[in-house]
């Protein structure tokens, strides 16, 4: 444990981050998976599925969870699989 005031400020605003970081990189991963058990399923509600995968994979990259090339090659991924 840090000895100094400031120091110790600092790890526990590093762990409030990496616990929210952590809950919406859930969340995205949440959301692409339900996408793909839809599509999976042949369900109906895919392509709302997609828009909320595709809006968290968006929102991850815009907060920096993820690198933005990689959120737009899932989101091509997802919607290769919803259009097969």
């Amino acid at each position: 444990m840090p000895n100094i005031k400031s120091a110790i400020k600092r790890t526990k605003t590093i762990q409030d981050r990496t616990e929210r970081n952590n809950q919406q990189k859930s969340a995205m991963r949440t959301a692409v998976k339900k996408y793909e058990a839809a599509v999976a399923n042949n369900d109906e509600n895919a392509k709302d599925l997609f828009a909320q995968a595709a809006r968290s994979l968006d929102k991850a990259a815009a907060k920096g969870l993820i690198h933005k090339n990689a959120a737009d090659r899932k989101k091509s991924r997802l919607l290769k699989k919803l259009n097969a």
